[in-house]
């Protein structure tokens, strides 16, 4: 008798939009056994008011995770991410406000993050790549230091900013058993797209991340971005995000790259000028360098993106197709 085929582990690992983009799109593809990594760095907007008054893990990036996986009927997804525009609790979610109730109740991120699974019906396991209480700092490349993840944002998109040399945390945390095992099981590790030095690198600085990726026997895929950030990756181009990710990752890891090969309208472009972000190119003529496998295809969301009202923190409104950069994913499998 012959069996049926087993479901195709995919693991995920960021944080934010680009995790939410990616999450989206991958539990709609069948035979899809799905966990989302997630970095635990986050402190700005209702994230880092909620961290500093109760002392939770960051819940903004968990939540974003848990909508994108999420099985439940509208209502219920509108009432996590709703967003409150006045009083006490302005710019505050209910969903961060939930998952920071359920923290307290049961004392445990980590079952935290469960119950809130549970709730929302979610199509696989998000799991905070660490439970250690971390900050993001950033040193300059003309000398300085900047503490926290959301100062680091807003420091490199004002204007004349220096460049940024590299971040740490402010200690050697120790990473999640969850993510570790998750890691080790999988057929596929995700990585990106997302802020760079916010969003993925933030990851690879908890102990016991690295190893597992260079010891699992997953195949290793890095998601390139589609806008250069000033100031952190201003006119990068696709191999220069790889060998930024290597640069805290490692050699030779990285075994597929997938970029977009689709350009933008102009009018969406030039929203991007007074913020210094430029279009990611492929720079094909370095590719031949590499050792790892890269493919281009039409990535990009043709929706229109607004930022949503109370929310605090800048967003990028070009953004990657979700259901397109899960069957290119997926195709790998």
């Amino acid at each position: 008798m012959k069996r049926p085929p087993k479901d195709t582990k995919i693991v995920t690992i960021g944080g934010g939009t680009g995790s939410f983009t990616v999450l989206s799109g991958l539990k709609k593809r069948k035979s899809v056994d799905l966990t989302a990594i997630i970095a635990m760095s986050d402190d700005g907007g209702s994230t880092g008011r909620l961290r500093t008054q109760l002392g939770i893990l960051p819940p903004g990036d968990v939540r974003q995770a848990l909508v994108a996986m999420a099985k439940s009927d509208r209502l219920l997804l509108d009432l996590f991410n709703y967003r409150f525009m006045d009083g006490s609790l302005s710019g505050h979610s209910f969903g961060n406000l939930l998952l920071a109730a359920l923290e307290k109740i049961t004392g445990d991120g980590n079952k935290a993050i469960e119950k809130a699974g549970e709730i929302l019906a979610i199509c696989g396991d998000v799991i905070p790549v660490t439970t250690d209480r971390v900050y993001l700092f950033g040193d300059l490349v003309g000398g300085g230091t900047i503490a926290g993840e959301h100062n680091i944002q807003n420091y490199a998109y004002g204007q004349g900013g220096d460049r940024l040399k590299k971040v740490y945390l402010n200690y050697q945390a120790k990473a999640n058993p969850k993510a570790i095992k998750a890691i080790a099981e999988a057929d596929m590790v995700v990585i990106g797209p997302g802020s760079v030095y916010t969003s993925i690198i933030p990851n690879f600085l908890v102990a016991g991340i690295t190893n597992a990726l260079k010891r699992t026997k997953a195949k290793r895929i890095l998601v390139a971005n589609l806008m250069a950030e000033p100031g952190l990756t201003e006119n990068y181009q696709v191999t220069d995000f790889l060998s930024k990710i290597e640069e805290y990752l490692g050699q030779n890891i990285i075994e597929t790259v997938i970029y977009n090969t689709q350009r933008p309208s102009a009018r969406s472009l030039s929203k991007y000028v007074l913020e210094r972000k430029s279009l990611v190119l492929p720079d094909k003529q370095n590719f031949l360098d590499r050792s790892c496998h890269f493919i281009g295809a039409r990535l990009l969301d043709n929706k229109s993106y607004k930022q949503k009202p109370g929310d605090q923190l800048s967003r990028s409104l070009i953004r990657h197709n979700s259901d397109a950069l899960a069957k290119v994913i997926c195709r790998l499998a």
